[in-house]
């Protein structure tokens, strides 16, 4: 797996949204301004931009107009995977060749070599679709 800039910076874009928007079940929460992601993030703006309307099309993030405007999750960080990110602006988690993981094919002696592929792309796609952006912002932090 290879974690680009763009997914990286869809992660800590999403996290600050969630964490900033203090959403429950019953209210919208604090809009967040992509300018104030951008700045508290060091995530260039014209590349954010292009990030949160990959993740406004997936139905992560809801987007507000106006001077008042800005962005708020869809749905409560319980229920936002670190692999719904992932997938909305990269596509598929693991990729062999630039083609997906599954979709890799081998004959021969490299036969065997589909099936470690697909069990990488297994083991990558628990960890990311067990972890939570509430998991994330409660996760006491290692380094400081």
């Amino acid at each position: 797996m290879f974690v680009s800039a763009r997914s990286d910076y869809a992660l800590r874009a999403m996290l600050a949204v969630a964490a900033a928007s203090g959403r429950d079940d019953d209210k919208v929460g604090e809009l967040v301004k992509a300018a104030s992601l951008a700045e508290v993030q060091d995530i260039p703006l014209s590349f954010l931009q292009g990030i949160l309307l990959d993740l406004r099309r997936a139905g992560l993030l809801d987007s507000h107009r106006g001077a008042d405007g800005g962005y708020t999750l869809t749905r409560p960080p319980d229920e936002i995977t670190v692999g719904d990110v992932l997938r909305a602006v990269g596509g598929s988690l693991t990729t062999v060749r630039g083609l997906p993981a599954e979709r890799a094919g081998y004959h021969g002696v490299a036969a065997g070599l589909t099936d470690v592929w697909r069990a990488v792309h297994g083991a990558i796609a628990t960890v990311v679709d067990s972890t939570t952006l509430a998991n994330l912002l409660t996760h006491p932090s290692t380094t400081r």
